[in-house]
């Protein structure tokens, strides 16, 4: 399978694997150790360890990935739409199609691709996928793995349609945590969410940072372009930085409703936390022709950094 791939000292960074259903995998490295899996299954970033080996991600165990299902875990990418409403299924149809590896790539800048280990894929709608979703367009994702280990996510959606369409979209990235009772986040405060635990109604954050106590469901509105994860036990803070993504889902299912999801563990709620660049409250419109570009950078740092240095 051809496709771009930076090399360092002749070793490719990049390695093709099968999973367990015989999908083809990416696996990106550098030369730290850190590395980055992706899945053709759904364009989905399954893994993504330091170069300690740690997993950064959350996987549930009981999650088969078999196709069409989705893996609960990893980054999903949410597409044409982030939840559900009308006749397409919950969080779009692009986290269970088989995407392809891009040919034809937008060119990295030249001081960028040498610092860079990074696959292309590409989605296309197929004629079942027109059925309920009738527009023709092309969704490309990049998704590199830096020199210090950082995972970047690139989406770009273009138009190629006769008409005018709309979409929503989200990276759902699942983020591997000690204990969720030991997480906060900061960089929402006063920002207004709509809360989906209670009829989507509108609200604005009152608390000075993000806590959790109990089932969590909100997607905050026109928010900062940068949001810390912290993890007090791990001692470590994970650093979303997003352009062209506008909104923030936060989601921690809790314990009633992990123990009624069968492809998460009872108690795995606690090592996870979702926290998403996403745009959903005003959807993403473009013209035949246009292109959308949303990009998500996600950094990990020891918990001495504070919200003040963002």
């Amino acid at each position: 399978m051809g496709h771009s791939a930076a090399v360092w000292d002749s070793k490719i960074a990049t390695e093709n694997v099968k999973d367990w259903n015989g999908i083809d995998q990416i696996v990106l490295r550098n030369p730290h150790g850190a590395s980055a899996r992706v899945s053709l299954h759904g364009g989905q970033v399954i893994s993504w360890r330091n170069d300690r080996g740690e997993e950064l991600l959350f996987t549930s165990s009981k999650a088969n990935g078999k196709a069409p299902k989705p893996m609960q875990g990893g980054i999903p990418i949410c597409f044409p739409q982030f939840g559900s409403c009308g006749s397409l299924e919950q969080h779009g149809f692009a986290r269970k199609k088989i995407w392809i590896v891009d040919q034809d790539p937008p060119s990295l800048p030249a001081n960028d691709s040498n610092r860079k280990s990074f696959i292309d894929l590409l989605l296309k709608p197929s004629e079942e996928d027109l059925k309920f979703w009738p527009h023709s367009f092309e969704l490309r994702l990049r998704v590199c793995l830096g020199m210090d280990g950082n995972l970047t996510l690139i989406s770009r959606v273009r138009n190629i349609d006769g008409k005018p369409f709309s979409f929503s979209f989200a990276y759902h990235s699942y983020l591997s945590v000690s204990d969720i009772s030991e997480v906060r986040i900061e960089g929402l405060e006063t920002m207004d969410y709509f809360d989906n635990l209670c009829h989507k109604e509108r609200f604005t954050e009152q608390g000075d940072a993000i806590t959790f106590e109990s089932e969590f469901d909100r997607v905050y509105l026109s928010s900062p372009n940068c949001v810390a994860v912290l993890d007090h036990e791990r001692k470590r803070t994970y650093v979303l930085r997003k352009e062209g993504l506008p909104d923030v889902v936060v989601w921690n299912p809790w314990d009633k409703k992990s123990k009624a999801m069968a492809d998460l563990g009872d108690d795995e709620y606690r090592q996870m936390i979702c926290v998403d660049g996403a745009v959903i409250e005003k959807p993403i419109s473009l013209k035949p022709g246009e292109e959308w570009k949303g990009r998500l950078e996600i950094v990990v740092v020891p918990s001495s950094f504070c919200s003040e240095d963002l």
